[in-house]
């Protein structure tokens, strides 16, 4: 794993801002900057060092664990605050959209004393992990296979007496027994009716006949997978067929687009203007799709809101369109897909033709 990358990039956006430090409080930054899985770390870097805070629950395995340039202290005993007076730092950089309320009031109120001005990072690491490195990406293939294991699993053993919730805790069960720490979010199964929700519940009653949206994913070494797939429950008419292949071709027409340079909101533009024009207009109300890595919704994103964003390798981006008609039923179609230099990579590999049961 090439870190020093990352401090690199980080150092860089800090020179340019005229930081002396940054401050990370997030599980995913904390984990991506030290090289240890911590609900509860945090980290001061500075121009030449990295300091990490561990208490006495976790400061063993974060001595094992982190990266080894970074410098693991056991909190409270070492605080933050005393390698910001050390120092002299009269800049730090914090993670505005990470931080509730109460920590950003109780860190400023321990930096009052020292005089040290605070600076909103914003987008900073986000857009610092939104290019991922070999490490990263296998990772999150390797989350993605153990996820289509679940797929092709679920296929053999569904039958008509299973709940939606049995559905998802098929999946999800599949998934633990062969490497994925967790699901990479809650899993979305339903059924009928209910398929037209694109965000919909699993519920406790049978799969009702038509749709079953299936959207899960399983994860490796803290880098999430996502995938859709869905199904019909019997047998398909024209409609639900004409329906299933209009989503599957423009989701083949937006992954063909892609490549190094690509503009974002344009991906989105030749899904949705597909689905237009097969007269579902107005039904796909979510956009294109969206990063993932450490957490599930990352940068970049494509819909009509990121004209002008260009992808660049490095990027892995869902590309996800749907179909949805309220109290009938929807579809959605999901793979992701890395840009590399000289065009992508589809990183799903999973069956996409209809598929009736």
């Amino acid at each position: 794993m090439n870190y020093q990358t990352r401090y690199e990039k980080l150092r860089e956006k800090m020179k340019e801002a005229g930081l002396d430090a940054v401050y990370v409080n997030s599980p995913e930054n904390f984990r991506y900057m030290s090289g240890y899985n911590s609900p509860d770390g945090h980290m001061l870097i500075t121009a030449d060092a990295a300091y990490e805070y561990s208490d006495f629950r976790y400061i063993e395995a974060a001595r094992a664990e982190s990266f080894p340039t970074v410098n693991v202290m056991l909190y409270p005993e070492n605080r933050l605050i005393d390698v910001v007076k050390e120092q002299g730092i009269k800049k730090i950089g914090i993670e505005d959209t990470r931080l509730t309320v109460a920590e950003l009031a109780g860190l400023k109120k321990s930096l009052e004393e020292t005089g040290t001005e605070t600076y909103e990072l914003g987008n900073t690491f986000t857009e610092i992990r939104a290019v991922k490195d070999k490490d990263e990406i296998d990772s999150i293939v390797a989350a993605q296979r153990i996820a289509e294991g679940a797929f092709r699993h679920l296929l053999n053993v569904i039958n008509y007496d299973m709940t939606e919730v049995e559905v998802a805790a098929e999946l999800e069960y599949y998934m633990k027994k062969n490497g994925s720490e967790m699901p990479a979010f809650d899993t979305i199964a339903v059924s009928g009716k209910s398929s037209s929700m694109p965000h919909g519940v699993p519920s406790n009653r049978k799969l009702e006949k038509g749709f079953l949206t299936l959207d899960y994913g399983a994860k490796v070494n803290g880098y999430c997978s996502d995938m859709t797939r869905t199904i019909v429950i019997g047998k398909a008419d024209d409609e639900i067929k004409k329906l299933y292949n209009t989503v599957l071709k423009a989701q083949l027409a937006a992954i063909d687009a892609i490549t190094n340079g690509a503009d974002a909101g344009e991906m989105d533009k030749i899904a949705r203007d597909i689905i237009n024009g097969a007269g579902y207009e107005g039904r796909f109300g979510h956009s294109l799709g969206h990063g993932v890595g450490l957490l599930i919704h990352e940068l970049p994103n494509e819909s009509p809101r990121t004209f002008g964003k260009k992808l660049v390798p490095g990027n892995i981006v869902t590309v996800e369109p749907g179909i949805y008609i309220e109290g009938l039923y929807g579809c959605r179609i999901e793979d992701m897909v890395c840009v590399t230099e000289n065009g992508k990579i589809d990183l799903t590999d999973c069956p996409k033709e209809l598929i009736e049961i």
